[in-house]
């Protein structure tokens, strides 16, 4: 399936903009902007390990996950803005695509956001995403790696449900990392999981190895559902199949 596919769907009921809208092409390689909160993020998230090691020149990217984002702050702070210049600065020499995954914030009860506001917010994105002429790619939130009676505790679970309820309505792409890093944390175990962690006793952020294991995790996941980025994959078999097989790396 090819992400530029999701496009006209979307703007179906625009008018006039769906008109303009050019579909991803071939001969222009792949610019990933990747916005999410802290599991995303530079020192702790997927986000460097995936653009550092599974992405084949000259397709490139900009990690502008930030910590502790909701997806309010996120707009608030002026990170979507600036995701939205870099779509601008690249759409004529790239076929832009932009991840989206929060969730591990909105959920808080101090933030007053509720599920429904969550999906608003990602509906909006997923929109101007669109509009700005580049894909958006809506990540269920990665798994935290707690566990309780042997299994992992699966606390995002409605905001997993809400991310792809918004990008089945909207018809735009999504992978459900949630699901992904839930089934292979609980392949490895507790104790293999941990080696993954940030710090002794985070089982929500990534050290850099676990940055590229989770990082290889999206990758596969986008290559499996979309040809547009299988063509700007560099291949990692045999971590790919570690991941696959449920064997810790």
């Amino acid at each position: 399936m090819k992400l530029s596919n999701f496009i006209a769907p979307l703007l179906a009921t625009g008018g006039a903009t769906a008109a303009v809208l050019p579909r991803q092409t071939e001969d222009k390689a792949a610019y990933f902007v990747l916005a999410g909160d802290s599991t995303t993020a530079v020192g702790g998230g997927w986000g460097d390990g995936f653009l550092e090691t599974t992405l084949l020149a000259p397709a490139a990217g900009i990690n502008l996950g930030h910590s502790g984002a909701t997806t309010v702050s996120f707009r608030a702070g002026g990170d979507w803005s600036t995701v939205l210049s870099e779509i601008k600065s690249h759409t004529a020499t790239h076929n832009v695509f932009v991840t989206i995954q929060f969730g591990h914030n909105d959920q808080k009860a101090p933030t007053g956001i509720t599920i429904t506001d969550y999906a608003n917010n990602l509906r909006a994105f997923a929109e101007e995403v669109t509009s700005a002429l580049a894909t958006p790619i809506l990540v269920t939130p990665l798994t935290r790696r707690t566990f309780s009676g042997g299994v992992v505790v699966e606390n995002l679970s409605n905001e997993r449900k809400a991310t792809i309820e918004v990008a089945e309505g909207l018809g735009v792409g999504f992978i459900d990392l949630n699901q992904a890093s839930t089934d292979y944390v609980n392949a490895i175990g507790g104790a293999a999981a941990d080696s993954y962690n940030l710090a002794q006793g985070d089982r929500t952020h990534l050290n850099a190895w676990g940055g590229v294991v989770f990082g290889r995790m999206v990758s596969d996941l986008l290559v499996e559902k979309f040809e547009d980025v299988k063509a700007w994959t560099v291949a990692n078999e045999t971590l790919s199949g570690l991941i696959r097989d449920g064997v810790a790396a």
